[in-house]
């Protein structure tokens, strides 16, 4: 056997008054680091000398590699920018052709950073993460780098003629940094200048202009959030005709104030509710409130002319309403029109709108959409064209990239083949019955019959910040789990954004139970249906879902077999002190405030663990490089786990972030960990005895 129960003797010790485990906190400390590398020998040996585990590393490397993936792109100018990794490219090249060339099956690529050849010439493990390009000459970009995947980057400028960094050129150290081009020799800059200069919860404080050839410490500030707020933040449009400079400070992870900067520094307030989103295109101000206002219900999409906004006129055209079923999933500007992309009972649908004479937006449909399938707008060139590029997909259905313009037909550009079998597989979607009488959709991907009666099942879920899982191709989770004859599931439980804004606060705060009931309500009707039964049901999550998982192994330990908990949140006590977690008080509670702290006490995975109970097997992962949820969750839970005499296996990447890998051999490698551990268990008709 993997694991052995120690005597429950003396394992009631409790976490809630004194942690006896907040050394495994200290990221890289030595004996923090030395009880990582146990586990992970422990881990490995158990897993990774499974007969399987290697030629199912070698499949799923495979595609993660494959050339014939799609290159998405995006439009800057007269280029197609894409970054790219392959066997050859482990870390990455930054690279950009041309329309024409990307029509071809094997397109020219120039390429402009190869990240490899950077990392090995400094000695630096640099992971991309990402790229501003200068609009609108498009010469030079602002290119930040990260080292080993955390949210940290450092940021060189970079000349794309050239195709090297600018000598003298803006350049700042590592840190979580905001910056955004405001002309062509002046930045606007949020990073950390030092005490006083950073949020609560890590991030920039400041906005400041700082101009070429002068030192980053005299950058002038132009807005100043509090120490309290989540971040500062600004953008500049670059638009002709409506060069726009706009600032704001995040309140909280929902809640924002914007401002419009003008000319001489004062600042302008986008008069609309702290918890909308607010966009200016042109002369259109558009906006996604959270909550009812002026007359419209909380989800809707409102549009003003930008100028009669700011002079107090509410005349108001309304471009989206939600109804129990739908709700508003994205929108992207063309030159000219709005694309709506827009949820029904989570399958996705799109539509152009326009605008008109005298506010007036005429509609029209801009593709067909399978049923239980999804659609995204990959680009647009909003300050041309109206030309846009669109992915559409589904669980067995590859992508699809279309390219087209707004009133013209479009075409198939590329398609990503199928990676792995779907013959005898089907998709549907069914509903459970919550505790409290709601109605929760899910998806439900595996054999279309199955004659021989229940089978392994994996159960996935979030739950949190409005996000919203819609159907799409996961060749990893095919080759890994279907193609073995397993069914994956997929639950759109509250905390998501599936049915807008009421759908996520449901579960917030004090109401977060209501997403772990909604996720049993799944995993109890999956075996209701005859699908599953408990002993071959897993769980899997990943951030917040990790917490999920928490709850479900402390909360529902009963209706599962086996739980795979990813780089989670777990100690719900101490979250805010850790890294970015002060930015997400919002959603849980602030720890620190009598009116949240018990609440958090109570959906608190690590403080609710006790060895009294039979919990399924745990694998638990993370990542010494994840900056944003701090590794120690894991870790901790682990540890108290292990104390506790239960079943728990546990995996650090000493890279990768908040990802968890910072290469492909490493995904690979962490999915086969996750997936043999899932079919050793699941696949057999009970738990299996303890030593």
């Amino acid at each position: 056997m993997w694991f052995r129960r120690a005597p429950r003797a003396c394992t009631m010790r409790s976490v809630i008054d004194e942690d006896p485990y907040l050394w495994l906190e200290d990221v890289e400390g030595e004996a923090a680091l030395e009880w990582v590398a146990e586990r992970n020998n422990e881990t490995e040996a158990a897993l990774a000398a499974d007969s399987g585990f290697a030629p199912l590393k070698e499949r799923l490397r495979e595609v993660l590699d494959a050339s014939d993936r799609i290159p998405y792109a995006v439009r800057r100018g007269a280029f197609l920018y894409n970054f790219w990794k392959d066997a050859e490219h482990v870390r990455g090249v930054w690279r950009r052709t041309t329309p024409e060339q990307y029509r071809k099956d094997a397109p020219e690529w120039e390429v402009l950073l190869d990240v490899d050849a950077l990392a090995a010439a400094e000695g630096e493990k640099w992971m991309w993460a990402g790229a501003r390009v200068r609009h609108p000459d498009y010469g030079r970009a602002l290119v930040c780098l990260s080292r080993d995947g955390g949210d940290a980057v450092v940021v060189r400028e970079y000349d794309l003629a050239a195709r090297s960094f600018v000598e003298g050129g803006f350049q700042v150290g590592e840190a979580k940094t905001h910056i955004e081009w405001a002309d062509t020799d002046t930045v606007f800059i949020g990073t950390d200048f030092g005490p006083g200069s950073l949020t609560d919860a890590g991030y920039p404080r400041t906005i400041r202009t700082w101009r070429r050839g002068t030192p980053l410490e005299e950058a002038a500030q132009v807005f100043e959030a509090g120490t309290g707020d989540v971040a500062a933040w600004s953008r500049h449009d670059t638009t002709p005709g409506f060069e726009r400079d706009f600032v704001a400070r995040w309140l909280d992870f929902f809640r924002s104030e914007m401002f419009l900067l003008t000319p001489d520094a004062g600042l302008v307030r986008i008069d609309v509710p702290d918890d909308a989103d607010a966009h200016a295109h042109r002369r259109h101000l558009v906006v996604h409130p959270k909550s009812d206002w002026l007359g419209q219900p909380a989800g809707s999409l409102l549009a003003f002319d930008f100028d009669a906004f700011l002079a107090g006129d509410r005349t108001v055209e309304v471009l989206f309403t939600p109804d129990e079923r739908t709700a508003l999933s994205r929108y992207s500007w063309t030159r000219r029109h709005l694309v709506l992309e827009t949820m029904r009972d989570v399958s996705t649908r799109i539509e152009v709108l326009t605008p008109g004479p005298g506010g007036a937006w005429a509609r029209s449909p801009l593709a067909d959409v399978p049923a239980l399938s999804a659609v995204t707008v990959v680009d647009t060139d909003p300050d041309v064209s109206d030309e846009y590029f669109l992915d559409v997909s589904g669980f067995l259905q590859p992508p699809t990239l279309h390219h087209g313009r707004i009133g013209a037909d479009s075409e198939i550009l590329k398609q990503t083949p199928a990676r792995f079998a779907t013959a005898g597989l089907a998709v549907e979607q069914f509903f459970a019955t919550s505790l409290d009488g709601t109605r929760v959709p899910y998806f439900v991907i595996g054999p279309a019959h199955s004659p021989g009666g229940p089978g392994p099942v994996l159960l996935y879920g979030y739950g949190g910040f409005e996000v919203s899982l819609t159907p799409s191709y996961d060749a990893v989770t095919g080759r890994a789990w279907l193609e073995r004859g397993g069914t994956y599931v997929v639950a759109n439980i509250r905390g998501g954004g599936e049915y807008g804004p009421d759908w996520h606060q449901a579960a917030l705060g004090a109401d977060r139970p209501r997403a772990y009931e909604d996720f049993a309500a799944v995993a109890t009707d999956l075996v209701a249906r005859g699908i599953t039964t408990p002993a071959m049901l897993g769980a899997t999550g990943a951030s917040n879902g990790g917490l999920l998982m928490g709850a479900m192994l402390t909360r529902y330990p009963h209706l599962f077999g086996a739980i795979v908990v990813q780089v989670p949140l777990l100690d719900m006590l101490r979250f805010h002190k850790l890294l970015a977690g002060a930015s997400w008080t919002a959603e849980y509670g602030n720890p620190d405030t009598g009116a949240d702290r018990p609440h958090l006490r109570e959906i608190s995975p690590y403080h609710q663990l006790t060895a009294d109970r039979d919990y399924p097997p745990v694998l638990l992962t993370t990542s010494t490089r994840d900056d944003r949820v701090h590794p120690g969750h894991a870790r901790k839970a682990a540890a108290r786990l292990r104390e506790l005499g239960h079943p728990v296996l546990f995996h650090e990447n000493t890279g990768g972030g908040h990802a968890g890998a910072s290469n492909n051999e490493e995904s690979a490698h962490n999915e086969a960990l996750v997936h043999t551990f899932l079919w050793r268990h699941l696949t057999r008709a009970e738990r299996p005895a303890m030593d």
